[in-house]
């Protein structure tokens, strides 16, 4: 598995967000975006630390490439206070495990937090990928659900949940 850091969004990643928002890329998500809301999507993830709810990450490899993305942010689900997590890699970097470091990493940061018991995923059924990095970065998976994304559209999703209170393991 390539060693893989987090770095906070910063102004210089609209690029890689551009790159993100291709139709195999954002496939189980509603498609691509248009380029007003990826600039929109960009200037949120730029300034999201500073809202308190959670942070978004660039996923940065050991030669300063920038892979993809990772996030956690507060919801409520089903009445409890929880972070959702949400991650992206481009095409060309999928396959070597950059995907499951990064969601350990942002775990991490979420549990340092100390302010939520859970973290959750929702990733399509239809979406083997991102449902075996749940798997591996430790989530539990408790079911099928409907789930709202993008807004305005319904789609059958895995209701992954991590116990950010559990002590962290060298997974």
């Amino acid at each position: 598995m390539v060693q893989v850091r987090i770095e906070p969004w910063r102004e210089g990643d609209l690029d890689l967000l551009r790159q993100l928002n291709s139709p195999d890329t954002r496939k189980h998500t509603g498609g691509p975006e248009t380029d007003e809301q990826v600039l929109a999507r960009h200037d949120r993830y730029v300034h999201f630390a500073d809202t308190g709810q959670g942070c978004m990450f660039t996923v940065v490899l050991p030669d300063g490439a920038r892979a993809g993305s990772v996030g956690y942010w507060a919801r409520e689900w089903r009445d409890q206070p929880v972070y959702e997590l949400g991650w992206a890699v481009l095409p060309a970097y999928r396959g070597q495990g950059l995907a499951t470091g990064a969601v350990r990493a942002a775990l991490d940061v979420a549990r340092a937090r100390r302010d939520r018991r859970y973290a959750h995923a929702y990733p399509s059924v239809d979406n083997p990928a991102s449902n075996a990095v749940c798997r591996k970065a430790g989530f539990t998976l408790l079911g099928e659900t409907g789930f709202e994304y993008p807004p305005g559209r319904m789609m059958r999703a895995n209701d992954w949940q991590f116990d950010l209170t559990a002590p962290p393991t060298d997974g």
